[in-house]
């Protein structure tokens, strides 16, 4: 049934932690206002920063601010929110279960922490897993919805900054923060040939929780050849690169979707649909292996796409509204979250909030 048209006249707040998040939510911004709904953005912590708020988007300064406002729906991109921030609680996620700590399993990405009403799931491979922990637990609900942030991914892109008429393959280069699994102190010395030799027009793009040492060393590459670039807003990158170097950051798993391949070094879970290597003087070869676009390679992440994130329709944000409308109209029954006593202490703290 279509719940669209319930959007009109409602509230949407949404709470984000991370500047990454803006890009994640706008597309299904778009979607509430042009179906008659309201939106605000409340900024939690010091990690994401104002100045990427256009001038049309209106932010709540303050918790109290936020109340007073009284949202009928919160969308987080992130793990966890207070539970005396107003409206039902939507998980809209921030990545794809990357399955970065290989000792975790499943644990990390599907970890329950009681914050949510409702899981907008992006694809099989996490919808099935997540409904079990909703029989399990019983006081959330889990949609396959597929994932907002993508909708511009499958869309044309006019004017995109970083397409060249430059006729060289375009390496786009992305590395997760840890030291453990980050690829940057690894492969500086290839990255740094790569960048010299010019083989290959390079886009270069970090988390933005990268040490800044490394920020800095990979900028001073910049040439000709290779361009550092830092963005809340990483798809026009993906659209731009015919091949992507990567480590475990899941990233990698949106330009996967693209149907493009991705070279990785050392990577958790290695599997079919990557071409993953372990040693450094191997880098070179692997890039130019999978620009060739093997049959098999790309088979592979065919096959994969269809469970990770099937939707190809540009229409995820459609869907996660009419899911979140749907919710809430039909006022879902459902056990009470649990009281995160500790946890919402803390987060009263780090938000220097102590009303109701």
């Amino acid at each position: 049934m279509n719940y669209l048209t319930a959007t009109k006249n409602k509230k949407y707040l949404m709470y984000i932690s991370q500047n990454y998040s803006y890009a994640i939510l706008r597309p299904l911004q778009a979607q509430i206002l042009a179906h008659g709904g309201e939106v605000r953005w409340f900024l939690a912590g010091n990690e994401v920063d104002s100045k990427f708020l256009t001038t049309d988007e209106q932010r709540l300064n303050t918790i109290k601010n936020v109340k007073n406002w009284a949202p009928d729906i919160t969308f987080i991109p992130g793990n966890i929110v207070p539970s005396f921030i107003p409206g039902k609680k939507v998980a809209v996620f921030h990545g794809f279960n990357s399955e970065k700590r290989s000792s975790e399993g499943n644990r990390g990405h599907f970890t329950i922490r009681g914050c949510y009403d409702l899981y907008c799931t992006q694809g099989p491979n996490t919808t099935e897993r997540f409904k079990e922990l909703a029989k399990q637990h019983g006081f959330f609900k889990v949609t396959e919805t597929g994932w907002s942030t993508l909708d511009p991914l499958f869309s044309e892109t006019l004017n995109n900054p970083y397409v060249s008429n430059d006729p060289r393959p375009t390496l786009l280069i992305c590395s997760t923060f840890s030291r453990k699994l980050s690829l940057a102190p690894k492969l500086y010395e290839q990255i740094k040939q790569f960048s010299e030799q010019g083989k290959w027009r390079i886009l270069m793009q970090f988390h933005p929780k990268m040490p800044t040492e490394w920020v800095a060393k990979y900028k001073a590459l910049s040439n000709e050849n290779l361009t550092f670039i830092e963005t809340d807003n990483v798809l026009p990158l993906l659209q731009a690169a015919d091949v992507m170097l990567c480590d475990t950051s899941s990233v990698l798993l949106m330009f996967l979707l693209l149907r493009k391949p991705v070279v990785t070094f050392c990577n958790q879970k290695p599997q079919p649909h990557l071409l993953d290597i372990t040693d450094a003087e191997e880098v070179e070869n692997a890039i130019t292996h999978a620009l060739s676009k093997p049959a098999d390679l790309m088979k592979s992440i065919e096959s994969y796409c269809q469970e990770l994130h099937p939707y190809t329709d540009g229409q995820s944000s459609k869907r996660v509204l009419n899911a979140t409308n749907e919710f809430l109209q039909n006022d879902e029954k459902l056990k009470p979250k649990p009281l995160n006593i500790v946890r919402n202490f803390k987060m009263r703290k780090e938000l220097n909030y102590w009303g109701w």
